[in-house]
């Protein structure tokens, strides 16, 4: 049938591929780090209207649980969009997805628990210049 080598081989090749998975979950966010810096508008889909100042992009990612301290499993991580999911312990939960339009451009979907409470938005946030204030 099949010799010693071959089946060795064969159990190189499967632990290979098992280990893909866990390495691709380890990427950077590239996208998230190209996005232009300087003030934002971020309008919610029939929703709020808000400026902030976005000194880097992996700050979308928490939009509803800004400044807490939370773990975080990437999910997707295209040149294109990424998706991540977050767990804030003691203070709730989320999973993000942030697609790409240009580097001043993005359109967000997150949802998830904050306060005990569910939360689910859509919004487009767009560059608007230099932060104020």
């Amino acid at each position: 049938m099949f010799s010693k080598s071959s089946l060795a081989l064969l159990g190189l090749a499967v632990c290979t591929a098992l280990a893909v998975p866990a390495y691709a979950q380890k990427q950077s966010l590239g996208m998230l780090d190209e996005l232009t810096r300087g003030g934002w508008e971020l309008r919610e889909r029939g929703g709020e209207v808000r400026n902030i100042c976005l000194d880097n992009g992996r700050r979308l990612i928490q939009l509803r649980h800004p400044g807490v301290p939370c773990s975080s499993v990437v999910v997707e991580d295209k040149a294109d969009q990424v998706t991540v999911q977050y767990t804030c312990r003691g203070q709730g939960y989320g999973r993000t997805q942030i697609r790409r339009e240009s580097d001043a451009l993005v359109q967000i979907n997150s949802q998830g628990i904050v306060d005990g409470l569910p939360f689910a938005f859509s919004a487009e946030a767009r560059r608007t210049g230099e932060c104020r204030g």
